[in-house]
């Protein structure tokens, strides 16, 4: 097996692992509640502007790739995927340290706010290993692999983020700050 190849195993292998235990982490501490901790009511407006700023240079990367820009490109990739999983940390810890606040609104509104938060949840677990994957590709420059992968996994990650920020504009109301 050549070295290429060899190092792709190894990827998949820990793309597999994280793509599966991130999810389960993520779910099991949702439901620990850390007793006399000040909540951190503070943060669903921060990580919701993370998710606003991963969308813009999500965007600003593919424009840099058309524009031949690789760096540029990498740097801003490598960037968002930082912000989410600075995202996931303040989203964890905003969970583990207040009560989860609940959509208040009303008749049709209601069913949309579920449709994009049920998406976006959905979403957010499939693209771990789309991101992960089209990364890996890259960075083993396997180009056209990560080409075509890319254009599964670029359209998936920015709904990911704009529809955060949505499912945060519509839930800010019911916060109790």
């Amino acid at each position: 097996m050549d070295t290429i190849a060899l190092k792709e195993k190894k990827f998949n292998i820990w793309i597999n692992v994280v793509s599966v235990v991130i999810p389960l982490v993520v779910a099991i501490l949702f439901g620990v509640k850390l007793p006399n901790v000040e909540p951190l009511s503070f943060l669903p407006p921060i990580y919701a502007t993370v998710n606003g700023l991963t969308a813009v240079l999500l965007v600003v990367a593919v424009v840099a790739v058309k524009n031949g820009k690789l760096a540029l490109h990498q740097k801003l990739m490598t960037a968002c995927i930082g912000l989410s999983l600075l995202f996931l940390l303040m989203y964890v810890a905003y969970h583990m340290t207040s009560d989860s606040t609940t959509f208040g609104g009303e008749g049709w509104i209601k069913y949309v706010y579920y449709v994009i938060l049920i998406s976006h949840i959905i979403l957010s677990i499939v693209i771990i290993p789309l991101v992960l994957r089209t990364f890996a590709k890259g960075y083993l420059k396997q180009f056209e692999a990560h080409r075509k992968l890319a254009k599964i996994t670029f359209p998936i990650w920015l709904y990911v983020a704009v529809t955060g920020v949505v499912v945060y504009i519509m839930i800010a109301p019911y916060y109790n700050y």
